[in-house]
């Protein structure tokens, strides 16, 4: 994805000056392009069966004039602009436009810049030899400085204006970025949806499916024991109805793990991970490198993103150990589960497929890695800030 236009280091005064300079000559190339092939071209843009050569013809000189200006504001402003990002005729043109009036007027600032020290250099010659009255002298001094102030400001300025139209020309857009931030975020609210309808109905096959029709049996055997007429077929019923029960305990607990770990608000990360080993039916290797507290929504997707790869692995991967790293370093948690499976998971799963919605509500990225024959590596990257 296109990022905003960043800068690496800033650049000293002079580069920048020389950069400013360039620019004003640059623009005056601009207008001069405007002026001669615009207006050779204009009756051709006016008539509709020339329109479009015309607009190619002109849109090629522009966007040369474009690549100039983009690595003038990359080599004398340490500019960083998207790759891949292709602007718009309609805005490579109007930048164009505005690059050229306001490098014409920048020339004319500096112009103005110029002429006042060479008047500042005059005025103190004439003091020197003593031509000029004191307050002759002070009126000039003050109107002087009042002129060297505007001309800064406006330098100011119009640098903050060549800055700002590079970086909607070259780059996203405030409006766009924004626009786009809006999009994911209405994608991402979308994939969290579905993936909580996804989970509440596997939460509900697993319940019909497993205990309910578990408890189903236990409420049989405990009827026939109670109709049993012989004491040692009571005992044998009640001890089957015993073993059922505690197998319903289990299989309860293991769905309201799935839900939500208790020992993530009790214990932490680090002991919730601990019970998923414990749970797990392969040997399972963890290692944890968090060594400042987390946000608890990070904390539960690091969990799911543990718990859900583990489970996947044990039922589809055949894989004989598991490898899980969790690591903080700086303000991004990444957590790594690698099996040594054989591969071939798929990433439009249900569960793969929650688990990148959970990632990305948190601006998060799931990467997953698994060829056929393994192995099999998930990894997800958490910011923290």
């Amino acid at each position: 994805m296109d990022g905003p236009v960043t800068r690496t280091t800033v650049p000293s005064w002079p580069r920048r000056g020389l950069g400013t300079l360039l620019g004003c000559a640059t623009a005056l190339l601009g207008a001069f392009y405007f002026l001669v092939v615009g207006t050779a071209l204009g009756p051709f843009l006016l008539w509709p069966r020339t329109r479009s050569s015309a607009l190619g013809i002109l849109m090629g000189g522009a966007r040369r004039l474009v690549t100039v200006e983009r690595a003038r504001r990359s080599a004398f402003f340490g500019d960083l602009f998207p790759g891949h990002y292709k602007a718009s005729d309609r805005k490579i043109l109007r930048y164009l436009a505005v690059r050229s009036y306001a490098g014409l007027l920048c020339a004319v600032v500096i112009a103005l810049l110029v002429l006042g020290a060479v008047l500042a250099g005059i005025l103190a010659y004439g003091a020197g030899r003593g031509t000029l009255d004191w307050d002759e002298l002070l009126t000039q001094v003050l109107l002087g400085g009042v002129l060297l102030f505007l001309d800064l400001q406006g330098l100011y300025a119009l640098a903050a204006l060549d800055a700002r139209i590079a970086r909607e020309c070259f780059g996203p857009s405030e409006r766009e970025l924004l626009q786009r931030r809006i999009d994911e975020l209405a994608a991402s609210r979308a994939a969290v949806v579905e993936a909580v309808d996804a989970e509440r109905r596997r939460i509900e096959r697993d319940l019909h499916d497993g205990v309910q029709q578990r408890l189903v049996a236990l409420a049989m055997l405990i009827g026939r024991a109670r109709r049993g007429r012989r004491p040692e077929q009571a005992d044998a019923l009640l001890l089957q109805a015993h073993e059922e029960s505690q197998g319903v305990l289990t299989e309860l607990r293991e769905v309201a793990w799935r839900v939500y770990p208790s020992a993530l608000d009790s214990l932490g990360l680090e002991e919730a991970i601990g019970g998923v080993a414990e749970r797990s039916g392969i040997p399972l290797r963890t290692r944890f490198e968090v060594a400042a507290p987390l946000p608890r929504p990070v904390e539960t997707a690091a969990y799911f993103v543990v718990s859900e790869s583990v489970t996947n692995a044990a039922k589809h991967s055949s894989a004989s150990a598991i490898s899980v790293t969790v690591a903080l370093d700086g303000a991004r948690l990444t957590v790594r589960v690698e099996d040594d499976g054989t591969g071939g998971a798929s990433e439009t799963g249900s569960g793969l497929t929650g688990l990148r919605s959970r990632v990305a509500a948190l601006d998060g990225v799931l990467h997953i890695h698994s060829p056929l024959g393994g192995p099999t590596t998930i990894t997800a990257e958490l910011p923290c800030a």
